[in-house]
């Protein structure tokens, strides 16, 4: 009689273990041990960086030309929706950073000595450099192209070449990104921990931290009653569903080396395959709204510790600009900050030190804001899956038994 088959762990407990072991072992691993794992990373994270350009044109491109002649119509949809919930991030972050921040920084001192937290982590023993075959932008105006390109011809052979490849991307997806995803995610957590220095700065601005955290928190409610509204699902049913890629986003920093993690839960919320495979690495580029509220709340921040006057109309101005140049930040870590560098000085007047503090804070917390944008792409989806009426309810409970 053969035996039972036993449960496999799922990726949520696999993510979460991942995490808590890095943090523990950070605390006693010697750093030759430590730098074991930082080698792999590195190898790990340049072979991300040169498969989620591929990852983008497979999925994006057959997705656009799958969802017939209306695909231009929904590709502005789409982004005027990740332009507009981006865009509410920033604003809410404004006026609850302005009610709450003058007391939370009360008696606060500027922190003049802060680093880069990255420059404190320990250095792999060897890189290999993996450069992409394009950039990001590239393939995503490349997907796009043909994919709309597609609905307007008969390109049937180019059609199915284009599906071929998204299988040949997922195939990779599921064989080399989800059983090392883990791994990579342990050495993140076990070298933060190790250099300590990312610590120094959670501390200084502690208050405005857990202000942040809860904010992104409140945010996805509101994204998800409003998508679940709108498909007529249960939100909390939605987002329970999502927590995989919540988790983990909140190991890798990353919305695009989440992509696969996110576009596999947001198909088992009950999103149809076409429109989650075209939606969510688009909007893992183009919607950072916890990137956003983020970078608002400490910017506002540093501005009170500094003295600096804070005026409603540069504000605004800083708000709507930064959701534009958030289209345009790498959906890797830290780009979203590194992106806005230069509006934080053109827009607000930051100084170096500023920016400095501002780059050390946020990368700090990187995590959260990303799980946030992350999370938020699935219920864009379910919007754009209902308008598009390609709403797949049949599978929603069977996917969220199998997540």
């Amino acid at each position: 009689m053969a035996e039972p088959s036993r449960p496999k762990l799922g990726l949520l407990p696999k993510i979460l273990i991942a995490i808590v072991l890095g943090i523990v072992c950070g605390l006693f691993f010697p750093d030759w041990l430590v730098r074991v794992f930082v080698t792999f990373n590195g190898l790990f994270g340049n072979y991300l960086g040169f498969i989620i350009p591929l990852i983008i044109l497979g999925l994006i491109a057959p997705a656009i030309s799958e969802l017939g002649a209306g695909a231009g119509k929904w590709l502005a949809i789409t982004t005027a929706i990740a332009y507009g919930s981006t865009l509410f991030a920033g604003f809410m972050g404004y006026a609850v950073s302005m009610a709450l921040l003058p007391r939370l920084l009360e008696g606060k001192k500027v922190v003049t000595d802060v680093t880069n937290p990255e420059d404190a982590l320990l250095a792999p023993y060897f890189k290999v450099e993996m450069p992409p075959a394009m950039g990001v932008m590239t393939a995503l105006l490349l997907a796009f192209v043909i994919g709309v390109a597609l609905t307007a011809i008969k390109g049937d052979v180019i059609h199915r070449g284009l599906v071929e490849f998204r299988e040949i991307v997922e195939l990779v997806i599921v064989k080399t990104f989800i059983p090392l995803l883990p791994i990579y995610i342990f050495g993140i957590f076990c070298n933060m921990t190790a250099a300590g220095e990312v610590w120094n700065v959670i501390t200084t601005f502690l208050g405005v931290i857990v202000m942040v955290f809860c904010l992104t928190v409140i945010l996805l409610l509101i994204q998800y009653c409003v998508a679940g509204a709108i498909a007529h699902r249960n939100p909390l049913t939605m987002l329970r569903t999502l927590l995989p890629a919540y988790a983990t986003a909140l190991g890798t920093s990353s919305s695009a080396a989440t992509i696969p993690v996110t576009l596999r839960q947001t198909i088992a919320s009950g999103v149809s395959e076409p429109v989650a495979s075209f939606v969510i690495p688009l909007c893992a580029t183009i919607h950072l709204a916890g990137s956003t509220i983020k970078i608002t709340c400490f910017s506002l921040a540093v501005m009170i510790l500094y003295g600096m006057p804070i005026h409603t109309g540069t504000i605004i101005g800083f708000i709507m600009l930064l959701g534009i140049m958030m289209v345009a930040a790498p959906g890797v870590p830290g780009g979203a900050i590194m992106t806005a560098t230069a509006l934080l000085t053109s827009q607000l007047g930051f100084n170096e030190a500023q920016v400095g503090l501002m780059i050390a804070t946020y990368i700090a917390i990187d995590s959260f804001g990303t799980a946030t944008n992350v999370t938020g792409d699935a219920a864009i989806a379910h919007v754009v899956d209902t308008l598009t009426g390609r709403s797949n309810r049949g599978t929603a409970t069977a996917g969220t038994a199998a997540a």
